[in-house]
Order: C-alpha cells, then structure tokens, then sequence
C-alpha cells in the first residue's frame, strides 16, 4: 500500500524548546491530516468497538491541550475549559471541532513561548510535584503520538489511506 499521507520527520537543530515544538508540531499536524478529505459520516464512525473515531480523537486532543497548556500553565484557566471527552458533540460541526483544535494548539503555542523556559515550573502542581514545562511538551508530544497512531490506523479503516 502506498503511503499518501507521508511527510518527513522534523530535523531542528536548535533550543531544546524548538526541538520539542517542532516534534509536537509534527505530531498535531499528523492528527489533523488524518481529517483531511473525509465526511462527517467518515470523519464521526466508530472505528473499534470503544466507539472512538477521528474526530473523537481530535476532540479529546482539543481537551488535552487545553488542561495541559491552560489549565496548568496558566492560574486564570478553569479545569472546565478542558473536556477530554473521546466523542465529538453531535451538537458541534466537524469545522467547528477542528477549528477548536486549532485554536487550542495556537493558544498552546502561546503560552509556552511566553514563558520560553523548559525549565519554568507548571502554575499547578500534577499529583503535588511542581513539574516544569518540559515535562508539559514531553507528555503532550506523546499523548498526541499515541493518538496519531490511532488515527493512522483508524483512516486506513475508512478508506485505505495511510502515511504519516
């Protein structure tokens, strides 16, 4: 099977920050890419019997940056604002859940460029230990790995395509 969706791993050669943004970046970008060129039909069917589809994936990663880029790194962020859920509201269109996808990796962006420090510690403590934001992009990077090779699995269900 050809791989139609490939695209070369990320090869920064700079701060530690834009090595972990640049892999981070990719693997959102992996996610997304497995939305492309599918229907609401495609996009919202359950590909394992747990029920998960594309874009509960997407959805539920919307949630994760938003507790872990906002909630955490930010005291003025509400847990509420993060819903983590594994399925799509019905009551949101398929543009409306990618483009909170991409609203919530900008605000990511932000965030972590603001404070520019992989170092600097979370504004909230995980499990009471005040981790810094490296570990923040380290688990983010592989919380959205993790689900790229879902969604990897889950577009080839649907349709045969495969890639990276």
């Amino acid at each position: 099977m050809t791989e139609s969706q490939r695209e070369p791993v990320p090869r920064p050669d700079g701060s530690e920050l834009e090595v972990a943004l640049a892999f981070l970046g990719f693997v959102r970008s992996s996610v997304l890419k497995k939305t492309s060129g599918l229907d609401e039909q495609q996009l919202r069917r359950p590909g394992v019997p747990s029920g998960t589809s594309l874009l509960g994936l997407v959805h539920h990663l919307t949630g994760c940056e938003r507790y872990w880029f906002g909630y955490h790194l930010r005291l003025d962020v509400p847990e509420e604002s993060a819903d983590m859920a594994m399925e799509a509201p019905r009551s949101a269109s398929v543009a409306q859940v990618l483009e909170a996808y991409r609203t919530a990796i900008a605000e990511s962006d932000q965030r972590i460029r603001e404070i520019d420090d992989p170092a600097a510690p979370m504004a909230r403590a995980v499990d009471g230990r005040q981790l810094p934001l490296r570990w923040v992009l380290a688990h983010m990077t592989g919380e959205t790995a993790r689900h790229a090779g879902h969604a990897d699995i889950l577009r080839e269900m649907v349709d045969g395509v495969t890639g990276r």
